[in-house]
């Protein structure tokens, strides 16, 4: 039972190490912005790393032989990275900047930007793997990127409070209400995006075109 313990201790680190890896290279990003251009896209960035009870619920849900080599093939949201941005050409720009660098690559994009889910919901995944150098050698650990606007995440923050509230029972008018709020977020960045460009003269970035 040690051993085992000491092996999953072992696994999760190097998904931490992973999230550590992509955090630095954002924040990289944000400061090099900073001091070298007079407009920085990056507004926050937070990460998370799922509990072992999460994992282990996760591969119950999907019915995961409980290994480690089935974890790392078939859950790649263990470490999480979360960055805001103003606008959404932002969060296009940032994924390109993200993706271009040599030790990134890119498994899987879910543009829900260009093609939003059914309840509004607008945001950029990515699952990219990176290299985590260790004692043992180099491992490639999956993490997922999310990038949004402000308006986004605000709208994704009070989703997810009411469903917890509710145990994922949400009332239709809430849900309805939650829908028309996602399409008022939208329009706002619409809006906000255009005034910026006409400020700043930023071009827009197209939609839909990470490469994997």
């Amino acid at each position: 039972m040690r051993a085992l313990r000491d092996e999953t201790e072992r696994f999760m680190l190097r998904y931490r190490f992973g999230m550590d890896e992509v955090i630095t290279k954002l924040s990289i990003l944000r400061d090099e912005f900073s001091q070298n251009h007079d407009y920085n896209p990056i507004e926050h960035i937070s990460s998370r790393l799922k509990s072992l009870d999460s994992v282990i619920a996760k591969m119950q849900r999907k019915g995961i032989e409980p290994s480690f080599d089935s974890i790392r093939e078939t859950i790649t949201d263990i470490a999480g990275v979360r960055v805001t941005c103003s606008f959404v050409s932002d969060a296009y720009r940032l994924a390109e900047l993200l993706t271009a660098q040599r030790d990134i690559r890119v498994l899987k994009v879910k543009d829900y930007i260009a093609e939003p889910k059914s309840n509004g919901y607008q945001s950029l995944h990515l699952i990219v793997e990176v290299p985590v150098f260790l004692s043992t050698g180099a491992h490639p650990v999956a993490v997922e990127v999310q990038i949004r606007t402000i308006a986004m995440d605000f709208w994704a923050s009070l989703e997810h409070k009411i469903y917890y509230k509710y145990d994922r029972q949400v009332p239709p008018e809430l849900l309805d209400g939650l829908t028309d709020a996602a399409r008022t977020a939208a329009e706002l960045d619409a809006r906000m995006e255009r005034l910026h460009r006409e400020v700043h003269g930023a071009p827009a970035h197209a939609r839909g075109h990470i490469a994997i």
